[in-house]
C-alpha cells in the first residue's frame, strides 16, 4: 500500500458529516401533492389523536427565530433547527434540496443542498447557493412551488404582483426565465406540472388559474379567476394566502387570513373541480370561527387528506384530518401545537432510489438516449455542442449549445448536466451546471436564468476533463488534468461561483488524472491516469464526513497487464467505468494521442482490491475496432459506449465483460465530430 496523507478541513467541512449521513430527504412538486402513506403513529395522549408518523420542515418568521427552519414531527414537536437566513416559503426537491424564499433582508431564493441530516447546521457557500440581486427583480418573495420534472421554481413575488420563474440550477444575480404578471398581489402558488396548470392565491381573496403555462413559453393566454362565494354568489373570501392542489381529486384547499391585524377571522376553503372552476364558486367546505383557532393561516400543506396550517397570529401549527369530508362551520382542529410565528411548511418524504445510471453497468435498464459532447481542436460548428442519440446510435434526437468550448458531460439522477470546460488563454477551468439538460433542453442554450457556473481561483480548476456525479450525496468529482496541481476535486452539486472544493484526491508522483469514477456502493474513487495506471482511493465520503479535505496518495495503484507484463508504452488511460456487481473495471487507452489506430479497451477483473500488476480478461484493439483515441466510455446494460475522438465516432461494443479479445468490430457506430465524452441516459428522465 502506498503512503497516504490526509489533511483535516476547517470546521465548515465537518458539517458535511450530518449532510451525507442521512438517507431521507424531501420529494417535491407543488405543495399540494399527496403524501405517501406512512406507518401508524403512536396513540395520542390526553385526548390527542394519533397521527401518521412524519417529519416536516417549518419556516419561522418571528423577531427571535426569523431566518431559521425547524424539523418537527407529526405532532408539531420541534426536533432540531437549521439557519437558512431566509424567512418565507419552503419547498423540497426530489433530490433533497430545500428551496426557501426570503424577504427579511435583501430579497432572495436560497438552495440548501441535501437538507436532511443537516440539523443544527447553517447555510454554507461551499455547499449551498442563492439567487439574489438587482437582476432578479425580486421584491417580496413569499410562497414558492417547484415543478420537479422541468426544474422550474415559481415564486409568488408580492409587491411586484407577479410570478417569477427561475431554473432550479440557477444562482447569483440573474434574471428570471419568465415573469407572469398578476391582477393582484400574490402570496402563494401551486403548480400541477402534469396538466401544465398554475394556481395563484391572490391577496384580494381570489385564485388566479393559468392553463398551458410552460406550453405557452410562460405567456399563458387563458386565465380564470375563482372567487369563493356564498350560495347567493357574494364573495366570502378576503385575503387568500396558502394554497395546495390535490391532483387525484382535482380539489384546491385555500387559506384566507382575512384582516391581517385580526387573530380570529381566518378561513379554510375546499374547492371542488378546481381545474375547470371559474368565477363565483361555492366552496365544498368552509371552516371558520373561534373554535378553529384560525387567525392568520399563512401557509398550508396536505399529507393525503390531512391538512397542516401555519397559523401565524395565534402562534400555532394546526392539524385538520379528513379535510375533504365533513360539515362546514366552526370546526376545532384535530391538533394544535404551539409554534412561534410559523411562516411555511413542507413535508419530508422518503428519498427515492438515488443510484446514478453510471453505476448500473450490468442492470437491465431502459435507455432513453446517449449524450455526447463535441470538442474539436479548432472552433467550428460543433464547438460547445451536446447531442443525444438513440441507444443503437441510429439517429440524433436532441441538441444543446453551451456556446463555449467544453470537455465532458455527466448527469445527476434528475437529469441536470454537469459540464467541464477549460480556457487555455486564461489558464482557468470551470464547471457548468445545466438545469434538466438530459430531458428538457432540446434545441436550447446555456442560460444563467436556468443554469449556473462553478469557476474561479478558489476552485483550483485549471484543466478539468472527465467527471462523475454522485446523486446520493450530491457530489461532483472532477478530474483536473493541469500540469502543476493535478487532482480530482470534489464539489457540492449545489455550489455556485468561486468556491473551494470540499475535497481533493491527489495521486502519487504527480500523476495526472483524465477521468474519475466514484462508486457509491464501495465508497471508492477510481482515477484514470495518463501514465497508464489507475489510482484507487478508499472510503472517500467516509473521510469527507469525518472532516478530511485532502488525500495525497492513493490506497492502491493498478497497473493493467497481459500475462503478468504491464502494457508497454505508449499507454495513456482516459475513460474509466467500475462496476461493483461484477467487481470489474473497464478502461480505454488512447495510446499515443497522435495515432488514430492504437487505441484499446480493457476489462480488469477483481478490480476493487486489485493492486500492482493486474491481468486483463478483455483487450480489444486493431484497425477493425476503429479505436484510435477512445477518450471516454460508459457501460450500460453490459455494453460499453465509446467516444472515439480521433476517428470522429461513437462506438458500442456489446457484452463487454465477456467479449473476445483482439481486433473486434463495434456492434454499432455513428459518426460525430470530435466526441469528448459519452453518457447513457435512463428513459425515466422523460
Amino acid at each position: 500500500m502506498l503512503n497516504t496523507q490526509t489533511k483535516n478541513a476547517p470546521f465548515k467541512y465537518s458539517l458535511l458529516a450530518s449532510l451525507l449521513a442521512v438517507s431521507l430527504a424531501g420529494c417535491s412538486g407543488s405543495d399540494g401533492d399527496d403524501g405517501m402513506d406512512g406507518m401508524d403513529g403512536s396513540d395520542g395522549q390526553d385526548g390527542t389523536p394519533a397521527l401518521t408518523t412524519g417529519t416536516f420542515i417549518r419556516a419561522n418568521n418571528g423577531d427571535d427565530n426569523r431566518g431559521t427552519v425547524d424539523w418537527i414531527n407529526q405532532d408539531g414537536e420541534t426536533l432540531s433547527s437549521f439557519e437558512t437566513g431566509a424567512n418565507e416559503g419552503v419547498v423540497l426537491s426530489s433530490s433533497g434540496t430545500l428551496y426557501q424564499a426570503g424577504d427579511s433582508g435583501e430579497p432572495m431564493l436560497g438552495a440548501f443542498c441535501r437538507i436532511a441530516g443537516r440539523e443544527d447546521g447553517m447555510m454554507m457557500s461551499s455547499i449551498d447557493s442563492q439567487i439574489m440581486g438587482a437582476n432578479t427583480g425580486l421584491t417580496n418573495p413569499k410562497g414558492i412551488a417547484l415543478a420537479d420534472d422541468s426544474g422550474m421554481i415559481y415564486v409568488a413575488d408580492f409587491n411586484a404582483m407577479r410570478i417569477a420563474v427561475f431554473g432550479s440550477a440557477a444562482a447569483g444575480d440573474v434574471m428570471p426565465v419568465a415573469e407572469i404578471m398578476l391582477p393582484a398581489q400574490p402570496w402563494d402558488v401551486a403548480v400541477d406540472e402534469a396538466a401544465d396548470r398554475m394556481y395563484v392565491a391572490l391577496t384580494d381573496g381570489t385564485i388566479a388559474v393559468y392553463d398551458n403555462v410552460m406550453g405557452s413559453d410562460f405567456a399563458p393566454s387563458v386565465m380564470r379567476i375563482i372567487v369563493p362565494s356564498d350560495a347567493n354568489g357574494d364573495q366570502i373570501s378576503i385575503n387568500s394566502h396558502g394554497i395546495v392542489y390535490d391532483a387525484d381529486s382535482d380539489r384546491l384547499v385555500v387559506s384566507d387570513v382575512g384582516d391581517a391585524s385580526v387573530a380570529d377571522d381566518g378561513q379554510i376553503f375546499v374547492i371542488n373541480d378546481a381545474s375547470t372552476a371559474d368565477g363565483a364558486v361555492e366552496p365544498a367546505r368552509t371552516i371558520a370561527g373561534p373554535s378553529t383557532m384560525l387567525g392568520n393561516p399563512v401557509d398550508i400543506i396536505l399529507s393525503g387528506t390531512t391538512l397542516r396550517v401555519a397559523e401565524k397570529s395565534n402562534d400555532a401549527i394546526l392539524v385538520y384530518t379528513e379535510i375533504f369530508s365533513g360539515e362546514s362551520g366552526d370546526i376545532a382542529p384535530t391538533l394544535s401545537t404551539a409554534s412561534v410565528k410559523p411562516e411555511s411548511l413542507v413535508e419530508m418524504k422518503a428519498m427515492p432510489d438515488m443510484m446514478d445510471f453510471s453505476d448500473q453497468a450490468l442492470a437491465d435498464s431502459t435507455i432513453g438516449g446517449i449524450s455526447v459532447s463535441s470538442n474539436p481542436a479548432t472552433e467550428g460548428d460543433s464547438t460547445g455542442m451536446i447531442a443525444q442519440f438513440d441507444a443503437p446510435l441510429g439517429s440524433q434526437t436532441a441538441m444543446f449549445d453551451t456556446s463555449m468550448s467544453i470537455e465532458s458531460v455527466a448527469y445527476s439522477v434528475n437529469g441536470d448536466g454537469f459540464v467541464t470546460y477549460d480556457d487555455t488563454d486564461t489558464a482557468m477551468g470551470g464547471l457548468l451546471v445545466v438545469n434538466r439538460l438530459a430531458s428538457m433542453r432540446d434545441d436550447g442554450m446555456f442560460s444563467l436564468s436556468q443554469d449556473r457556473e462553478i469557476m474561479g481561483d478558489m476552485t483550483g480548476l485549471v484543466a478539468p476533463k472527465g467527471l462523475d456525479v454522485n446523486s446520493e450525496h450530491n457530489l461532483v468529482f472532477v478530474a483536473d488534468f493541469n500540469e502543476t496541481t493535478p487532482a480530482v476535486r470534489v464539489f457540492s452539486g449545489c455550489a455556485a461561483g468561486n468556491v473551494m472544493p470540499l475535497m481533493t484526491l491527489t495521486a502519487s508522483d504527480g500523476a495526472r488524472p483524465w477521468d474519475v469514477d466514484y462508486d457509491a456502493e464501495t465508497d471508492r474513487a477510481f482515477l484514470a491516469l495518463t501514465n497508464g495506471t489507475v489510482a484507487v482511493f478508499d472510503e472517500v465520503t467516509r473521510k469527507l464526513m469525518s472532516g478530511t479535505s485532502e488525500i495525497v496518495g492513493e490506497d492502491r495503484l493498478i497497473v493493467p497487464a497481459m500475462n503478468d507484463t504491464a502494457i508497454a508504452a505508449p499507454t495513456n488511460i482516459h475513460g474509466i467505468d467500475y462496476d461493483a456487481e461484477s467487481d470489474a473495471l473497464v478502461l480505454s487507452d488512447v495510446g499515443s494521442a497522435d495515432s488514430a489506430t492504437d487505441g484499446k479497451l480493457y476489462v480488469l477483473p477483481d478490480a476493487g482490491m486489485a493492486e500492482g500488476i493486474t491481468n486483463m480478461t478483455v483487450n480489444i484493439a486493431g484497425p477493425m475496432s476503429m479505436l484510435g483515441n477512445p477518450v471516454d466510455i460508459m457501460v450500460s446494460n453490459g455494453n460499453v459506449y465509446v467516444a472515439e475522438k480521433s476517428n470522429g465516432m461513437i462506438l458500442r461494443f456489446d457484452d463487454i465483460m465477456n467479449a473476445a479479445s483482439g481486433d473486434v468490430m463495434p456492434d454499432y457506430s455513428v459518426t460525430f465530430t470530435a466526441p469528448e465524452s459519452v453518457a447513457v441516459l435512463p428513459a425515466y428522465l422523460w
